[in-house]
């Protein structure tokens, strides 16, 4: 049973109702040891599930609608998410922005693989058919359907860390391979990291980057589409932050744990059947190796990237200065300096995705990607901006993070709420139950396994620092631009010599 077969009517995406309902198809996902039955329900993950059935809701909803969707270009009648149909003008591709927005606060940026990342796949799948071959019509089947519906695909196509210093083919028992062909199709094994939210994706896209040498094995060599409950996919997950935060705590304690967990896991195939209607490429490292760029992707996929990431500086930097209003030193001069370097970094990504559609060029079949050296920028700077977001939380909130009661129990018990209403008041007049409550959303932000995680995530959300450095350096020079800079270093040098200057007017 296909996940579409769960809308009730023709024409238009799923709403909350159906995106739940559409996960209830027998997937093997486990948690704790035990297979879940059913990861709408399950404590693990049914905050999460339910956060992204509200973006399916609001694709709906007469408030938000307009914001988020345009009419399908396949044919249909029907209308869709904007970013889920390739823009045909960089005032497109900035309305895509907006709406990628839009979804972005429904999470506060939290949430980094909602529909809309992949639907940057599905885009080039639709305008560039043709760099698939001999699977061209499968491209352009999944653009139609990923579209349509607004399905919800993830990706793994990173090789576990298990062994990267051999060969491919040396790690054969771990690395996806394929391990037989037939006429209907292929069967493969192996793993994957780290399927981020896939037990509540509709599929899974399978690949490879060109990071890590594959080795000259054709079996290595494939790009697929597999259904989340294709027998043999297995999930194996780590532990949920939002059950852990349920089950101790209230969502005071822990607001954005116990609601936006994309649960991570370890992605297993063992002998699973790929139909040749869901390979993209087949036995063919050249072609993988030139995917990423060459295909399209690795240009658009930053867009919502670089948005989400935006959205959720807004987030930090707003609630970072409630949080030092607390502290009562949010107008000391080395902290609102502090502060104003957030507001910067804020700045700066939301002037990149604006440079990413402004300046966007004109590709395949009409199509409109942003430049490269926008992606670029992002995905160089995006870890960086973080990590120093997050030293300066740690150092100007400082100890205001953790001078907190343990629970929103110790604010029901009267006795110790008058100590709270206290000792543990902020700064003017703001309440201690309004200051208690910022403190723990900050920490749940940085302090938490939660907190922890995402800066984990957003230092390799693009790849290792130095693989994106040295692409951002080979596109330069693929461009000519790298070129451009050394003349005009050696137009400089032109102008003088040993013996003084060479142009005229100067002594």
């Amino acid at each position: 049973m296909k996940p579409e077969s769960h809308i009730k009517e023709a024409g238009r995406p799923f709403n909350g109702e159906e995106f739940l309902a559409s996960l209830r198809d027998g997937r093997e996902v486990y948690y704790a040891g035990e297979r879940v039955e059913d990861v709408a329900t399950h404590p693990a993950f049914r905050n999460s599930a339910r956060t992204v059935a509200a973006l399916y809701d609001a694709l709906h909803a007469p408030e938000t609608k307009d914001k988020l969707c345009w009419a399908t270009d396949t044919g249909n009648g029907g209308y869709t998410h904007k970013f889920f149909r390739y823009a045909r003008s960089p005032q497109e591709l900035l309305e895509q922005r907006d709406a990628i927005a839009e979804w972005a606060r429904m999470s506060y940026g939290w949430m980094g693989r909602t529909a809309d990342y992949k639907a940057a796949f599905g885009d080039v799948l639709g305008a560039n058919p043709e760099f698939y071959g001999k699977f061209e019509g499968n491209a352009k089947i999944w653009y139609k359907r990923i579209q349509e519906n607004c399905l919800y695909l993830n990706h793994a196509i990173v090789n576990p860390p298990i062994d990267r210093n051999k060969p491919s083919d040396e790690v054969k028992d771990v690395y996806v391979h394929v391990t037989r062909e037939t006429d209907e199709g292929i069967y493969v094994n192996g793993a994957k990291v780290v399927a981020t939210n896939s037990a509540l994706t509709h599929y899974n896209f399978i690949g490879q980057t060109a990071v890590q040498d594959i080795g000259d094995d054709p079996d290595f060599a494939l790009l697929f589409i597999t259904p989340m409950n294709a027998k043999g996919v297995k999930l194996i997950s780590r532990v949920s932050y939002e059950k852990n935060a349920s089950d101790s705590a209230s969502p005071f304690d822990y607001p954005l744990s116990s609601r936006f967990d994309e649960n991570d896991a370890i992605l297993i195939l063992e002998d699973v059947f790929i139909p040749w209607e869901d390979v993209l490429i087949y036995k063919d490292k050249q072609k993988l190796m030139q995917w990423g760029f060459e295909a399209g992707f690795g240009r658009l996929y930053p867009l919502q990237a670089c948005t989400r990431f935006a959205v959720k500086l807004d987030f930090l930097a707003g609630l970072l200065e409630q949080a030092l209003e607390c502290t009562g030193a949010v107008e000391f001069r080395g902290v609102a300096a502090e502060l104003g370097e957030v507001v910067a970094w804020r700045n700066l990504f939301w002037s990149i995705s604006e440079h990413m559609c402004l300046a966007a060029q004109e590709w395949k079949s009409g199509a409109y990607l942003p430049p490269t050296e926008s992606a670029f920028n992002y995905r160089a700077f995006a870890p960086m901006a973080y990590d120093k977001i997050f030293h300066i939380v740690k150092t100007t909130a400082a100890s205001g993070l953790i001078y907190l009661p343990g629970s929103n129990v110790d604010l029901q018990n009267p006795e110790l709420n008058a100590a709270l209403a206290r000792y543990c008041r902020g700064s003017g007049d703001i309440q201690h139950t309004d200051r208690i409550k910022i403190m723990k959303l900050l920490w749940d932000a940085i302090g938490t396994e939660f907190g922890g995680r995402h800066h984990l995530y957003e230092l390799n959300y693009a790849g290792t620092a130095d693989a994106i450095r040295i692409q951002c350096l080979g596109s330069a020079r693929a461009s000519g631009e790298m070129k451009k800079m050394r003349a005009l270093s050696q137009q400089c040098m032109s102008e003088y010599d040993v013996d003084g200057w060479t142009i005229p007017g100067l002594q």
